[in-house]
């Protein structure tokens, strides 16, 4: 199986989206190993509407892909949480960090909850705490360098994620779903 393509070295910017506080991790990725840049929170509760906030996370998000250079953006996708109104409100905060990334031209993927915790724990119900534990070990993070809100290790999960899909061989065929392996061999498949 072929691997995908992507550049040897590259920066990932992973973003935990929030309309109260959102996190951000930059992964770098040298030699084909990743490494903590940097990461941290973007704090918008002392805003007061929501359109204030929905400002300062495109103007945030512009100045750490200016500061940062990063090649792509790993977002974590927004989930149906306590109500629908906070959905929305999540949805608008993902949808302006994307519009920012997309204002600088990097690539963005979407990720589930579940999958990114799937990806650091190998249990896509993990706790935010098992996630930061995981992250702390697995890019040797030290322990005073992680934030009391979890937002940021969310993030930087976001980012490895990422990291780690990239890394998986590509499917046969050039097929990327069953769907899309059934739509190209129904020869192969007994309905």
């Amino acid at each position: 199986m072929e691997r995908r393509q992507q550049p040897k070295d590259h920066i990932i910017l992973g973003i935990d989206p929030g309309t109260n506080t959102m996190g951000y991790g930059l992964l770098a990725v040298r030699s084909g190993k990743p490494e903590m840049v940097a990461m941290g929170l973007i704090e918008l509760h002392k805003l007061g509407d929501h359109y204030t906030r929905l400002g300062r996370i495109f103007e945030r998000v512009s100045m750490l892909i200016e500061h940062y250079q990063p090649d792509e953006l790993s977002i974590e996708a927004p989930f149906y949480g306590k109500n629908v109104q906070s959905m929305l409100k999540l949805g608008r905060a993902q949808g302006v960090a994307m519009a920012a990334a997309l204002a600088h031209k990097l690539a963005i993927t979407e990720y589930e909850p579940r999958k990114i915790k799937q990806a650091i724990t190998g249990n896509g119900a993990a706790s935010k705490e098992q996630v930061c534990e995981m992250l702390r070990r697995i890019l040797n993070i030290a322990p005073e360098s992680i934030l009391s809100k979890l937002d940021a290790t969310d993030a930087m999960a976001a980012a490895l994620c990422h990291f780690y899909e990239s890394q998986r061989p590509l499917p046969a065929n050039g097929t990327s779903s069953w769907k899309d392996f059934i739509a190209k061999n129904p020869q192969r498949v007994k309905l």
